[in-house]
């Protein structure tokens, strides 16, 4: 980290990952923005840790900008995300395609536009854009998720690309299993626990937390480019097989 990166701005910070991030931040001294929709989580994570909140979805970049007038972000953390069903992709709402690309992969790219200017001027930031396995590997049930995970991996590999020479850093945080509320939805009938965690050994939002906070202690020349974090008990993608159908 820079001995000059001073404020920090997390989105999806009024749960899991996000909300497991923000006192991470605040521990090392940085002036944190965290960005949510739940005012009341909001209020209890500025009550509880001392950070500046923003409320606002993170699809609504005019919004955030304009909290942050006049303020220079040195440390963007893209965290929220959505997987709105876990199902066959011919059975979701095309509304779902929408919300899952615009907030998992538009939303973090019009955030990083809109705050890169200043890093780039200023020869110093970083991002930190938390990814997915499911866009590295081919799950089921993700058919629109891991895509727009897999858009935002790609993102990051072009930003460092066009940001050679700027001291600018880009870091993408690539989880398996995490327990959070990310499946709650997505999920029917509240089996979120039963289906995917109980009896299994899922990695903690705060796990994730050390992580990032590890990544941006690093010296400002020293990029982590892409750490890839699973449970021991769990691999990437795999091969399923099926029986044909009977005529």
């Amino acid at each position: 980290m820079s001995e000059r990166d001073r404020v920090a701005l997390v989105t999806g910070a009024t749960s899991g990952i996000g909300k497991a991030i923000v006192p991470a931040l605040r521990a090392r001294g940085l002036e944190v923005y965290a960005v949510g929709r739940n005012e009341r989580a909001l209020a209890e994570l500025a009550e509880g840790t001392g950070a500046r909140t923003i409320t606002a979805d993170v699809r609504d970049t005019a919004t955030i900008g304009r909290a942050l007038s006049g303020i220079d972000v040195d440390i963007l953390v893209n965290n929220a995300g959505i997987l709105s069903t876990r199902a066959l992709f011919h059975e979701i709402e095309p509304a779902e395609i929408d919300a899952m690309i615009d907030v998992n992969l538009k939303a973090p790219m019009h955030l990083t536009r809109a705050f890169l200017p200043g890093m780039v001027t200023r020869r110093r930031g970083h991002l930190i854009f938390i990814g997915s396995s499911g866009g590295q590997a081919a799950y089921p049930n993700m058919g629109a998720y891991g895509p727009s995970k897999a858009g935002l991996s790609l993102f990051c590999d072009n930003l460092r690309c066009d940001l050679l020479g700027t001291s600018v850093r880009v870091s993408e945080i690539v989880p398996g299993r995490v327990r959070t509320a990310l499946y709650r939805s997505a999920i029917a009938d509240d089996r979120a626990d039963a289906v995917l965690y109980d009896g299994y050994r899922a990695i903690e939002p705060e796990h994730i937390a050390r992580i990032i906070a590890d990544v941006i202690d690093l010296p400002a020349h020293v990029d982590v480019a892409r750490v890839e974090v699973f449970p021991t008990d769990q691999a990437a993608g795999g091969g399923t097989m099926v029986k044909a159908p009977q005529p």
